[in-house]
């Protein structure tokens, strides 16, 4: 399963016009023509954009609806549960079909907030489930020392409970923003003619030509998540 993707690597410095592994001779060309390519460009700086703003919002998001979960009974927890699970569970086409009659009907088809949301709707069930992991290993009585000893429930959350939870959030958050940066079947939904990531940039040039380009977009989309997870660790 990963040599197949990790193949993509070496193609991206080929010398070469066509796709041949192990290349014949190295060469940065293909690089240079990403680089030099304004499009290409564009598409990766909306995935960031995109990314980056899904991250922000569905981390606050998610670490809210955790919190929330914690504090609710047994039968609210499981029916919230089984409520954010629900755009993993169901196949993405699905999802991207009835969202794009959604966004049609409000306008926000090939638009960046309508990217964001789509993309917050798939990374919040990951940030929910890490964050709860966190506040299951929590030790309450900290919590009630921290309060005994005066402190009040805004200064208890940002002094004892979000320190002790930062390992889901943060782990939460890189798997939003993965799961952003690599979704292709929404974004094809939602996308528009200025409003286009990258790995809908990939779909459509494959479609046409698969230049030794195609392999350096789906380098940067590897080591850009890689680079997350290890920061994150």
């Amino acid at each position: 399963l990963v040599l197949p993707i990790v193949a993509v690597v070496p193609a991206a410095f080929s010398a070469q016009s066509f796709i041949r592994l192990p290349p014949e001779a190295w060469s940065l060309r293909w690089w240079e023509a990403f680089a030099a390519d304004q499009s290409w460009l564009r598409t990766l700086t909306t995935s960031l954009q995109v990314g980056l703003l899904t991250t922000l919002l569905s981390t606050l998001l998610g670490t809210a609806a955790a919190l929330g979960m914690d504090r609710a009974g047994p039968r609210t927890k499981l029916l919230l549960g089984a409520l954010f699970l629900g755009p993993v569970i169901t196949p993405v086409i699905v999802l991207a079909v009835a969202l794009y009659a959604l966004a049609r009907a409000t306008g926000l088809v090939g638009s960046l907030t309508g990217l964001v949301l789509a993309h917050t709707m798939l990374a919040l069930p990951y940030v929910v489930l890490n964050v709860g992991v966190s506040l299951g290993g929590l030790d309450r009585r900290l919590l009630l020392a921290a309060a005994g000893l005066g402190a009040g429930p805004w200064r208890v959350f940002r002094t004892v409970t979000l320190p002790l939870i930062a390992p889901g959030v943060i782990g939460g958050a890189v798997f939003a923003f993965v799961t952003s940066f690599d979704e292709v079947v929404l974004s094809i939904f939602l996308a528009g003619p200025t409003v286009k990531t990258l790995p809908v940039r990939i779909w459509e040039e494959i479609r046409v030509e698969y230049t030794p380009v195609v392999p350096v977009a789906a380098t940067i989309m590897l080591a850009l998540p890689l680079a997350a997870a290890v920061a994150s660790r």
